[in-house]
């Protein structure tokens, strides 16, 4: 069963100086923390405080690709994992009819935020957290809230994330 997740977090993993997307479930409590790049994360974080890049990134592109020949991004699906490797779909209706996209999840989350694409998670991924776990427990780890930021205000941000900040994650 699929459940609908929101992005909640971004941070850096310390261990092995890889940036992680936290997905919570929308009405709930269960998390599925992704181990991405930090362009994609950039992306994310990019797409989510509304920042326009003076050239189009490869997440704008699929986005003007999708509307360009006419079609809407339905949803993206985060559907398995396997070796720690995790893997996406975008469900996207074209004037063809539904068409299923292979792609990472990091990019589909970044195509999806500048959609408002719901992004969903198979149900088997997402892991639930006792009370003391809980990242939102933490306020001063937030996403950063919508507003301009520099490249350096974005750099410093990703910089001082910690893994402690959201949670304990094992990829």
């Amino acid at each position: 069963m699929m459940v609908e997740v929101t992005v909640a977090r971004l941070g850096l993993d310390s261990t092995n100086d890889s940036h992680v997307v936290i997905l919570r479930e929308k009405d709930g409590r269960r998390l599925l923390p992704i181990w991405i790049g930090k362009p994609e994360a950039e992306s994310i974080i990019n797409a989510m405080n509304q920042i326009k890049s003076p050239r189009p990134n490869a997440h704008d592109l699929a986005k003007a690709f999708i509307l360009g020949l006419g079609g809407a991004l339905q949803r993206v699906a985060i559907t398995r994992v396997e070796k720690s490797t995790y893997y996406a779909e975008l469900h996207i209706d074209s004037a063809n009819g539904p068409v299923q996209i292979d792609a990472r999840p990091s990019d589909s989350i970044a195509i999806a935020l500048r959609l408002d694409a719901p992004i969903v998670a198979h149900e088997n991924l997402l892991t639930a957290f006792e009370d003391d776990d809980e990242p939102d427990a933490d306020p001063s780890f937030p996403v950063p809230p919508p507003h301009e930021l520099s490249a350096e205000q974005l750099k410093a941000y990703l910089a001082n994330l910690r893994p402690e900040d959201f949670g304990k994650f094992n990829p």
